[in-house]
């Protein structure tokens, strides 16, 4: 197959680009503008494979995404290219119009263009995966889960951009008959997460010695899924899904903000007894909450494993312990991201990375 990743420099983008390429026989073009969350190191151990082409474009730009159809002859797209961060989006919400809607609609109207001049076996069998979010959904009670027919209820610029995407690919679908199919992850996390996250941001600091910053009382709870997990599952609903339809992407790992802080520091109290800053659960700081903060998604993922057999591999606690460690043996990796993005030029907040 060859298949069109947007965002594929990113974090889950790259996951999905590393596991096409050493588990499939795939050829992959790699779209990604390269902005401040997308780093050509992230794809470094595949880059020089002969099914792996990177080709930095900005799907605001309607003619680069064209031409890109035009000239690689996909037979799908999973397109993760967006702006995904609820504080920045807070802070300048354009960007993610810009990015999120129009950018999902020039990706689209390529497809369409595209799909249309095809025949025979290509045109049945070309798939336009959409990779959303559980945000679109809103915030949930003390119980219950997300299913794929929740209603949506945003409540970030971030969260409704989404949305809003999501409803241009279904009604492109519905509108022009493009084979569509969306999928909706809870928090990702895992290597390669640009370090304004929650994790990435509780090492870092806690290695440095710095405040563990987190939103309000701690209690917002969150659904957390392996990146390498949802890649999995990603390709999987790429080749198998059923075409006009929604998978729901879960961890099955609910934890509150303030657990994820204590476990974080745990870990590290155990692969850094050394440190001066153990114990490290002392660095923990409780900080004003952030404007619309929901309190509570979870997912129920039990669609994709009936339909697709699809199940995480890692818990809660062997991802952790995975990532935690991979960010203590990658520190030049965090430097260099850092120093090349908007937090390098700003320095870390206290109001950042939360969830």
């Amino acid at each position: 197959m060859r298949i069109i990743v947007t965002g594929g420099a990113g974090f889950i983008g790259s996951a999905v680009v590393r596991q096409l390429i050493r588990q499939t026989d795939a050829r992959v073009l790699n779209l990604d503008a390269l902005t401040y969350a997308g780093s050509l190191s992230n794809i470094a151990s595949v880059s020089d494979n002969p099914r792996h082409h990177f080709l930095k474009a900005d799907i605001r730009n309607f003619d680069a995404v064209a031409r890109a159809f035009a000239e690689f002859q996909p037979d799908g797209v999973i397109h993760l290219a967006a702006e995904s961060h609820v504080d920045r989006s807070i802070d300048g919400p354009r960007a993610f119009l810009e990015t999120n809607v129009t950018g999902t609609c020039n990706m689209l109207e390529a497809a369409r263009g595209y799909y249309g001049g095809l025949t025979g076996a290509a045109r049945d069998g070309f798939r336009f995966l959409h990779v959303s979010t559980d945000e679109v959904f809103g915030e949930l009670g003390p119980e219950g889960r997300f299913t794929e027919t929740s209603s949506y209820r945003p409540g970030s610029p971030y969260a409704a951009t989404k949305a809003a995407a999501d409803h241009l690919v279904r009604a492109w679908q519905r509108s022009f008959g493009l084979p569509c199919l969306i999928t909706s992850c809870s928090n990702n996390y895992g290597p390669y997460q640009y370090p304004e996250k929650l994790i990435p941001v509780l090492v870092n600091n806690a290695v440095a010695g710095r405040s563990l910053p987190i939103y309000g009382t701690g209690e917002n709870v969150r659904d957390w899924l392996y990146v390498e997990d949802h890649a999995a599952a990603l390709r999987l609903v790429l080749d198998r899904g059923r075409v006009g339809e929604t998978y729901n992407i879960g961890g099955d790992s609910e934890r509150t903000n303030i657990a994820i802080a204590r476990t974080v520091c745990a870990l590290l109290d155990e692969m850094r007894p050394d440190s001066p800053a153990c114990p490290h659960e002392r660095l923990i700081r409780l900080v004003t909450d952030r404007p619309g903060h929901d309190l509570r998604y979870a997912m129920d993922a039990s669609k994709i494993t009936a339909e697709l057999g699809w199940r995480p591999v890692e818990t809660f606690e062997t991802g952790l312990g995975k990532t935690v460690r991979w960010y203590l043996e990658n520190t030049d990796w965090t430097e260099a991201v850092l120093n090349g993005g908007e937090i390098g030029r700003r320095g870390l907040s206290d109001r950042r990375g939360m969830d």
